[in-house]
């Protein structure tokens, strides 16, 4: 059975004070769940937020982390150092990492690479820009994604991948893939894992929808069948809405 997860992507917001309060209700507030829940704060409050979280179901995961073992990198962050806290999940790829630091496919396989050779699991994000969904390349963009960044893996490292699709269009817009259209490239998601590494593995793929989910459309957007849970943005820095969304799934 595929795992469901609901994992907030704080990006860059909150201080440490308020990366601690907002900690502190959402213990008080997350509901028993088989879901997974995992929250990625910024780099510099990780070690307080493993700290704040242990003992409850909550994992804290990082946003990114670097391809290099160590060495001349200013600035980056290792996989060895994530571990070293207590850090053992990491996103990769996120579409504002590709959009604003010009990461590729390539450096992104070197960085998955690096994250499976530290036991890491990796959130691997995928998605299309708005001119890609208006030419209806949306197909071609996800495909050669996943291929280009994870289809050089051997089939038994995707137990640690989770896959999370961000319709780049619907990310800060206010703008949210119909439920249809989040279930349909769901499927094409997983029908191409199934074509390379057969069905079997692609089954076991837990692969997020990452395009503004809210409280009032989580529930029918999870309800998809080839929907096994969200990437959280702006949602997830409110306790209330991500609470309501984890108790959608």
């Amino acid at each position: 059975m595929r795992k469901k997860i609901v994992a907030g992507n704080w990006k860059m917001n909150n201080d440490l004070n308020k990366s601690l309060a907002l900690i502190s209700d959402l213990l008080k507030k997350v509901p028993q769940t088989n879901a997974e829940v995992m929250i990625a704060p910024t780099f510099v409050n990780l070690i307080p937020a493993v700290e704040a979280v242990k003992g409850s179901h909550i994992e804290v995961i990082a946003q990114n982390m670097h391809f290099a073992e160590n060495g001349a990198y200013t600035g980056e962050i290792s996989a060895e150092m994530l571990g070293s806290i207590g850090v053992k999940t990491t996103i990769l790829g996120h579409s504002e990492r590709r959009a604003y630091f010009n990461e590729t496919d390539e450096s992104l396989a070197k960085k998955v690479n690096t994250a499976l050779k530290h036991n890491m699991r990796v959130v691997f994000c995928i998605g299309e820009e708005l001119a890609d969904r208006k030419a209806n390349k949306h197909f071609d963009v996800v495909g050669s994604q996943i291929k280009n960044g994870l289809f050089h893996l051997p089939a038994e490292a995707w137990q640690h991948i989770v896959l999370a699709y961000e319709p780049v269009w619907a990310i800060g817009t206010g703008e949210t893939a119909t439920p249809d259209q989040a279930q349909e490239i769901h499927h094409f998601i997983r029908k191409t894992i199934a074509d390379k590494y057969g069905k079997g593995v692609a089954d076991k793929v837990s692969i997020l929808y990452g395009g503004s989910v809210k409280p009032d459309n989580a529930k029918e957007i999870f309800a998809k069948e080839d929907v096994d849970g969200g990437l959280i943005g702006g949602a997830a820095l409110k306790a209330d809405d991500f609470v309501t969304i984890i108790k959608s799934i």
